[in-house]
């Protein structure tokens, strides 16, 4: 399909207000809600666009590790399904021609993660290795906040789309923590963060008036975020790449800081490990991924080594699979 200026406006109005409204969106961006509801449908249907609502681990208490595992080329999509089917995956891919998936996982703080994860992993010897990466400090992407791509509006209507709760939360103490009570509400927004109040009801249990509650206390204490699943294909980027940096520790921090500031980052942190800071890179080509690591990279003082590998696909993003 091809994607104009308006549908780029309404992704990136979703990216900063996943429950917005199709009036209140149409409102900012000057234009009808039927316009947006019918942008919104198409690029859904045919671009792969989906709210999600998820749990975030920064304010949740909760460890997230990245996990690299090398598999045999046969064994990779197999190993990879059976990981995006688990609730604790926040996303699954293929890298390195299919020979290696990388993928995010949230383990409650101090949780023994070796036995949570590799004790559930398939047992199949063609898995070759597994290294895992603890963040330990977010600088873009997920909960941090909308990237730098495709902003295609101005700061004045990202005022106006920015949700109250944000600048004033009015969550009551404890609001931040989930409960067994909360999974199914989770699961529900897990699948479709725009999911409606009626809707949410029904997926719970719960009366509506409940629902709305539950919703924006966990969304005003920042328990959950909301984030934008949409193929990086449509949007026309087909570079995309993990990138894994070793910085100076002195340096650590301004490059993180350096490359939120980068609209080709889309995710970026700091971990533990050989490598000490975590990327995911999006680009038109690989061409251009040459000149992004060439000159924006390698002009960043204190980066020693990168190592890359191709994203050839997504089997899991943000929210749960189907």
């Amino acid at each position: 399909m091809e994607i104009d200026f308006l549908d780029r406006q309404v992704i990136y109005a979703l990216r900063i207000n996943g429950r917005a409204g199709y009036r209140e969106i149409g409102a900012v961006l000057g234009v009808s809600d039927q316009t947006v509801a019918r942008r919104y449908r198409r690029l859904r249907a045919e671009a792969g666009l989906r709210v999600v609502a998820v749990p975030n681990p920064l304010t949740l208490g909760q460890e997230v590790w990245t996990i690299r595992l090398s598999t045999a080329p046969d064994a990779a999509v197999k190993i990879a399904g059976a990981l995006a089917r688990r609730r604790d995956t926040a996303w699954v891919s293929l890298t390195s021609g299919g020979t290696e998936i990388s993928c995010s996982v949230r383990v409650p703080a101090a949780a023994d993660w070796e036995s949570l994860l590799l004790e559930k992993l398939p047992r199949t010897p063609r898995l070759v290795s597994v290294t895992a990466h603890c963040l330990i400090h977010q600088f873009a992407g997920g909960a941090t906040g909308a990237d730098r791509r495709d902003q295609a509006l101005t700061t004045d209507q990202i005022t106006a789309l920015t949700p109250d709760w944000r600048s004033t939360p009015t969550a009551p103490t404890g609001a931040a923590r989930l409960t067994g009570a909360d999974d199914r509400l989770i699961d529900a927004l897990a699948r479709d963060g725009r999911m409606g109040y009626t809707e949410l009801a029904a997926a719970t249990a719960w009366p509506e008036s409940t629902v709305r509650r539950r919703l924006r206390d966990l969304l005003s204490a920042d328990a959950l975020f909301c984030d934008v699943e949409i193929d990086p294909d449509a949007l026309g980027y087909r570079g995309r790449v993990m990138l894994w940096l070793s910085v100076a520790p002195s340096r650590l921090a301004a490059v993180g800081a350096a490359l939120a500031s980068h609209e080709e980052i889309v995710f970026a942190a700091a971990t533990t490990g050989p490598t000490n800071l975590n990327a995911t890179v999006v680009c038109r080509d690989m061409a251009e991924f040459y000149r992004y690591l060439t000159e924006k990279i390698g002009s960043l003082d204190g980066v020693e080594r990168a190592e890359s590998a191709p994203l050839l696909r997504h089997v899991k993003q943000v929210g749960a699979i189907s």
